[in-house]
């Protein structure tokens, strides 16, 4: 058994990267660091379960480790140390799907995706705040309308309601969720971090290390806390003060592609795990889990996968799964055009078209 063992004899693993969903009670992580603890409250309940996603990006997965030993150790260390981890490798070989791995095999719930851009700021991933929405609302509620825009029985008296309230406008970003003080942690997926603006990766350098941060217009406001949205669909949060501090730090998969180098400051808050192309027994086990069944075309495309990326180029497991899919189509021959449009399929990306 490879990486280190506890020294009480205990397997300090919690996570075997099989992707099976457990068939009891999740696994209990180990403690957090004391000083990766924090104290956020109130708790927030158990967080759904998006079983339909899972299934897109892992299929019907059985016990094969979709990670090498190496790989499975670093996320281990990750969830032991309450740290981000910064998944690095070739376009297509499934950092992202990594996040959805640990989710379904720990039974964390919902995966929180925040999908960056160039113009993404910090902002984005914590909180949106809806003012115009609001000024509307306020507008109205001066007026002596309802929501429905109808005019009151009495509009000096403005119906007798109370004034929109600011957390009914406020929903907080996939981030700002994640850091919610959920009792076991939410796993978050910061996809394609390289893409941001130079500025992002320092700005996420104090929520990484406090584990909390500030809502400015809540802070503001005359009351003690508010019920605001939050990323998981008809799921709201009570903030109170206007700060959001976590409970369990959330289990942060951050991918990048490679395309620029981040501070020093922000790659020691992480760990760093650059993902292989899945060797030739965990591409039919993974063929095998999308499709419930092994073609009988498998093992010759996943062999031509594999040497085309021993050549040196660049391919995703999506083009595997997508020539494969071909393949099972009722009167679809692999030979004549059929081999053309094979080969089209499992192109090399680098070059184009």
């Amino acid at each position: 058994m490879s990486g280190v063992e506890a020294v009480d004899g205990q397997d300090w693993r919690v996570f075997r990267a099989t992707g099976a969903a457990p068939s009891g009670p999740p696994p209990e992580l180990p403690p957090a660091p004391p000083w990766r603890r924090f104290r956020g409250g109130p708790p927030q309940p158990q967080p759904p379960d998006d079983e339909e996603a899972a299934r897109r990006r892992l299929g019907h997965v059985d016990a094969v480790p979709q990670l090498d030993a190496e790989s499975t150790d670093i996320v281990n260390a990750a969830l032991l140390l309450r740290r981000p981890l910064l998944v690095t490798g070739a376009p297509g070989v499934g950092k992202s799907t990594l996040a959805y791995l640990i989710s379904r095999e720990l039974g964390l719930g919902r995966v929180l995706e925040w999908n960056i851009v160039s113009r993404t700021t910090l902002r984005d991933g914590l909180y949106a705040h809806d003012a115009m929405g609001r000024a509307q609302a306020i507008a109205a509620w001066r007026a002596g309308l309802h929501p429905t825009g109808t005019p009151a029985a009495d509009p000096g008296a403005e119906d007798g309601r109370p004034p929109p309230a600011l957390g009914d406008f406020i929903t907080l970003g996939p981030l700002g969720t994640a850091l919610l003080p959920h009792v076991r942690p939410r796993v978050l997926l910061v996809d394609e971090l390289d893409k941001s603006d130079i500025d992002l990766p320092n700005d996420l350098l104090h929520v990484l290390e406090n584990g909390s941060y500030e809502v400015p217009e809540l802070v503001r406001d005359a009351r003690d806390s508010a019920r605001v949205h939050t990323s998981d669909p008809g799921v709201h949060a009570v903030v109170r003060e206007g700060r959001v501090e976590s409970l369990e730090f959330p289990v942060v998969v951050i991918t990048s592609n490679g395309e620029r180098e981040f501070p020093a400051a922000f790659r020691r808050r992480c760990l760093p795990l650059d993902m292989r192309t899945p060797t030739r027994e965990q591409l039919l086990a993974i063929v095998a889990s999308h499709l419930s069944v092994l073609p009988p075309e498998a093992e010759v495309l996943v062999d031509l996968f594999v040497k085309r990326i021993d050549a040196g180029g660049t391919h995703s497991l999506d083009q595997l799964l997508n020539a494969v899919q071909l393949t099972t189509a009722g009167t679809f021959r692999a030979d004549g055009s059929g081999r053309k449009l094979l080969e089209m399929l499992l192109r090399d990306l680098a070059k184009g078209r």
